[in-house]
């Protein structure tokens, strides 16, 4: 392993508790963040969820739209190489681009 990918490897914090996953979720990211969260897949909590939408309207929408403001948006994830991580990271710290 190289020094840059310890540096970044460093850097990375498992998360814990619910979260909106904005990444993988359809409308707000409520049903991927529960997904998430009890380790099922995503299409599983969205089936749930659209059965309780069909026999309970109302109480299911109040519950989705309170967990939609009560949840914490999940931050994003990074995907790419320590390479452009070292690259971005250099930049941000000096304030911007510069120009030549």
């Amino acid at each position: 392993m190289s020094r840059g990918e310890r540096a970044f490897d460093r850097d990375y914090r498992p998360l814990h508790g619910l979260y909106r996953d904005r990444e993988n979720g359809w409308i707000f990211g409520v049903c991927a963040g529960i997904a998430e969260y009890l380790n099922v897949t995503a299409g599983l909590v969205r089936l749930v969820a659209f059965i309780a939408l069909l026999v309970f309207f109302w109480p299911t929408v109040t519950v989705y739209l309170a967990a939609t403001l009560l949840f914490r948006t999940k931050p994003l994830t990074w995907s790419g190489s320590c390479r452009e991580y070292e690259f971005w990271r250099r930049h941000k710290s000096h304030g911007g681009w510069r120009h030549s």
